[in-house]
């Protein structure tokens, strides 16, 4: 028998295919576990230093839109809060700043469209999307400057044309009729038309209102303290589908939950809040998790959503972990897509986080 001298070559290059196949391997599925758990520390062009860093912790639910939007350079001043017209695909962002606008306009794409030079608006806070569904959307902002607009909530058309004032302008108060807020944090518009409202970023209220649709007082919880229905600092609410309201209580470091209907207390989440306060609660289209941030401790934590009829407590099942000083301050959630919109003060931007797909879609 004849010696074959490409048989060894032959077993040589097979194997140096396996172990180059299992190496690319490796380094794929090294590189999905950096997405999924990793830190992001890439930078965008003209973004912020900020801008991309945080890290997931728990379960992955959500990764960051590194491209949205696509000019953030347009931020120029403090971002403070975010709204969603998930049927226009729209995007509002409302800042503060000596010479900013005061609403900037995106499409959920990253596309910019426009802004809102309105001198109406002194210091906006929340802002809220009304009516998303026809064909009259509007936007309301929550106003907690001191000067003569300020001390208000008022309503606008998607171009930032002035429509309707609640409250009294420039005036400080806690009067029902007529209606004065003092620095009113931000607003919730059910869509029977019903409005709850919290009332009070540190002034001198600390009230949950709910306004019938003729926009008359319905009830009230309104008394400052640590108890039961009290509130210290409430900055965020949200109604869900089974009326319940959420309320971020913020100086006391819990949400409350009350009956939509009858304004009863049916409980209090506090337990997950031992580090810092929650400024934010929005519910996700899949009525699954809360979206709570805590601005001091730079964190975005989804919560797992209670079964209609009880409250229990409170369970963290994912937590992003944002740069320091990023400051996230509230949110909102696009409904058709599940996209989530952080309004972030210290870093001075929106940003977009999109649901993961991991075999099966998170709406």
């Amino acid at each position: 028998m004849k010696y074959t001298p490409t048989a060894k070559p032959l077993m040589l290059m097979t194997k140096t295919s396996h172990t180059c196949l299992i190496v690319s391997s490796m380094a794929s599925l090294v590189l999905l576990m950096m997405v999924l758990y990793g830190t992001m520390s890439s930078q965008q062009p003209g973004g912020s230093s900020l801008r991309h860093d945080y890290q997931l912790l728990g379960r992955p639910l959500y990764k960051l839109d590194l491209s949205w939007p696509k000019n953030p350079e347009l931020y120029t001043g403090d971002v403070f809060g975010v709204a969603v017209n998930q049927y226009a695909g729209v995007v509002y962002v409302a800042q503060r700043g000596d010479n900013a606008p005061k609403v900037l306009v995106f499409t959920t794409d990253g596309d910019y469209l426009m802004s809102w030079n309105t001198t109406t608006l002194e210091k906006p806070h929340g802002i809220f999307l009304a009516d998303a569904a026809s064909s009259n959307p509007t936007v309301w902002i929550t106003d907690v400057g001191n000067g003569p607009y300020g001390h208000c909530i008022k309503r606008y058309t998607p171009s930032g044309k002035l429509l309707q004032v609640l409250g009294t302008p420039g005036k400080a108060g806690s009067g029902l009729d007529p209606l004065q807020f003092d620095q009113p944090a931000e607003i919730f518009v059910h869509d029977s038309g019903e409005i709850y409202i919290v009332d009070g970023d540190g002034g001198m209220n600390n009230r949950l209102i709910k306004l019938s649709k003729e926009q008359k007082v319905m009830w009230m919880h309104g008394e400052k303290g640590q108890g039961l229905a009290q509130f210290y600092i409430p900055h965020s609410v949200n109604v869900d589908t089974a009326q319940r309201v959420w309320v971020a209580d913020r100086g006391n470091k819990r949400i409350q939950v009350f009956n939509s209907v009858t304004g009863e207390w049916l409980g209090t989440w506090g337990s997950c809040f031992t580090e810092d306060a929650p400024y934010s609660v929005r519910l996700t289209p899949d009525k699954k998790y809360f979206v709570v941030v805590q601005l001091n401790t730079n964190q975005i934590s989804l919560l797992d959503a209670p079964p209609v009829g009880m409250i229990g407590q409170c369970r963290v099942v994912s937590v992003i972990q944002l740069a320091d000083d990023v400051k996230p301050h509230l949110v909102d959630l696009d409904l058709k897509t599940g996209a989530l919109y952080v309004a972030e003060i210290g870093a001075q931007q929106a940003q977009k986080f999109t649901p993961f797909s991991l075999g099966e879609n998170f709406l």
